[in-house]
């Protein structure tokens, strides 16, 4: 395995992604013919999607960007996130760091706690790595030059394994399936390649949100910890016992809070977006985008276990799934209102995009950006 970096103090991100790798469940069974067939039609369907794609929501971009992307198992989804998130948290882990002391005994101790949060954290990411269809890997690190004018820094991720479990157990066309799936992530990789100012905002807004945390690296330790322990089966009842909080809620100061209405209000911006396209797109090039779509939000809908539903609140992950919805509904007013070229303005800087409580009433969105000037 590919070191990526000896454990930081705080976390083991080597034992992490080994912790992960050993847990991680097995995806459906497949003969090594049909996975060799999937992963060619996902890429293929990949390059597809970036023509549909680009062609309803109009964001054609004359520069070069050098995306790859990646069909990978569920292991290769653990080791391809980890690096990112060691990057992304590496300043909050420093500043718990600072805090925690660098005595002889806070060392020893720091060395064991950060083995014990690698196995913690494995154990979270494999949970995580049977659930997740595809990603645009938005902070993923460089690992090469670009050519120059290339708008990098990114790469499309699909996860092989997960869209068959998930294509048979909605019981859908396969092909098409996965077509959808795939216009979903390259929405947005379509976002950050045509956008260039994104992904530093994005970034940006993140590391404000870290700067801020003020609080005791034991705190967040257990809170990781109680997660995976609801993981293993230990405290199924965690979402009555703990108040229903989640891992952001609990670090969030006022300051905080701030950045996170604004991140929350991107995000949703963002997720909208890519469901608003895959089913906009979908009736020229996916003849069951419909029963697809019905399938889907059931499933979404429906939820799952006691012990999953724990989960999804301790991390947060019903939040995302009302990004999904509310960003939609945005997405879909402002252009019903205004046409692709009118809510396409939301690209034009941070200045346009929407604010939470304008992803709840577009018509503020639309007052504020399309006003007429006073004369």
């Amino acid at each position: 395995m590919t070191s990526i970096g000896a454990h930081s103090g705080m976390v083991d991100w080597n034992l992490a992604v080994a912790t992960a790798t050993r847990l991680v469940r097995p995806g459906p069974e497949v003969s090594r013919d049909e996975a060799r067939a999937v992963v060619a039609e996902l890429r293929r369907h990949a390059k597809v999607s970036e023509e549909h794609v680009r062609g309803f929501t109009r964001m054609a971009t004359d520069e070069i960007h050098d995306t790859p992307v990646l069909v990978v198992d569920r292991p290769g989804w653990v080791r391809a996130n980890v690096a990112g998130f060691r990057e992304i948290l590496k300043p909050l882990l420093e500043k718990m760091q600072e805090r925690r002391g660098d005595g002889a005994g806070n060392a020893v101790l720091g060395a064991v706690g950060g083995k014990v949060t690698g196995v913690e954290l494995g154990m979270l990411l494999s949970f995580l790595s049977s659930r997740v269809l595809g990603q645009y890997e938005t902070f993923a690190p460089a690992t090469r030059e670009l050519p120059a004018g290339a708008n990098g820094g990114g790469r499309l991720l699909l996860v092989a394994p997960n869209i068959v479990h998930v294509e048979r157990e909605l019981d859908v066309e396969p092909h098409d399936f996965r077509l959808w799936v795939t216009l979903h992530e390259e929405t947005h990789r379509t976002q950050f390649t045509a956008v260039p100012w994104l992904r530093d905002h994005l970034e940006g807004e993140i590391q404000s949100f870290l700067a801020e945390t003020d609080v005791d690296p034991m705190t967040v330790l257990e809170r990781v910890r109680e997660a995976a322990q609801t993981l293993a089966g230990g405290r199924p009842e965690a979402e009555e016992d703990d108040g229903g909080r989640s891992l952001v809620e609990l670090v969030q100061t006022p300051a905080q809070r701030e950045v996170l209405g604004r991140l929350t209000a991107v995000m949703s911006l963002l997720e909208g977006h890519a469901d608003f396209v895959m089913d906009g797109v979908g009736p020229e090039v996916v003849p069951s985008v419909g029963e697809i779509r019905e399938k889907f939000q059931q499933r979404r809908a429906k939820g799952a276990s006691r012990l999953d539903m724990a989960l999804r609140k301790l991390l947060g992950l019903d939040a995302k799934l009302r990004q999904y919805r509310d960003g939609e509904r945005f997405v879909r007013a402002v252009v019903d209102e205004c046409g692709m070229d009118g809510f396409n303005r939301v690209w034009t800087s941070p200045n346009t995009l929407p604010t939470k409580s304008e992803i709840a009433k577009p018509a503020d969105w639309i007052a504020r950006v399309h006003r007429k000037p006073e004369s």
